[in-house]
């Protein structure tokens, strides 16, 4: 028997953010449960660190992509229902 694969890991629900020392490659991934305490910890770090947010996840995805996806679809359906 060989090793089992490695699935990458399922993110928890809630508002990420990414904070770096300044010129660094990689840093920290903060979860918090609310926008509000999201960009709270941005202010708080911004001053020394280098912040990225990274948004939402609900269900291990992203939250705009699904949004998206979702606009792109309705934008299809739109035009098919002009055109015809």
């Amino acid at each position: 028997m060989g090793r089992p694969p490695i699935l990458p890991k399922k993110k928890k629900d809630g508002w990420y953010i990414e904070v770096r020392n300044k010129g660094a490659k990689s840093g920290l991934i903060l979860i918090r449960d609310s926008y509000e305490a999201m960009m709270q910890a941005a202010r708080q770090y911004q001053t020394t660190k280098d912040i990225i947010l990274l948004g939402e996840h609900r269900n291990g995805k992203k939250v705009e992509d699904s949004m998206k996806k979702e606009k792109e679809k309705a934008k299809a359906t739109k035009a098919k229902k002009e055109k015809a």
